[in-house]
């Protein structure tokens, strides 16, 4: 099993991780914690202390067309909020 991990970088996951550390990542519906903390640690080289994790649940989407209503729902998804130790910091921009 191949976990994909994808960094979150929104307004709210800024300010959390300017406050506690914390960084915010999509992941893998399968992923477990374990498996998470050991991927960050080996792409970012950072220590990590504590991961929370999270199943965004699908929502419901409509929209109105031509032929009529068209219903669907978007996708669910994991979060994980990966607190890294104290000092250390995960740059998402110095590949760009």
């Amino acid at each position: 099993m191949e976990i994909k991990i994808q960094p979150i970088v929104t307004e709210k996951a800024t300010k959390l991780t300017e406050k506690l550390g914390s960084y915010t990542f999509r992941v893998s519906l399968e992923a477990n914690k374990y498996q998470i903390k050991d991927l960050v640690e080996k792409l970012y080289g950072v220590k990590v202390v504590k991961v929370n994790t999270l199943i965004v649940r699908a929502k419901n989407k409509s929209r109105w067309t031509k032929s009529g209503l068209l219903r669907g729902k978007s996708q669910s998804y994991k979060k994980a909020f990966v607190t890294v130790a104290e000092g250390q910091v995960i740059d998402f921009y110095s590949n760009i």
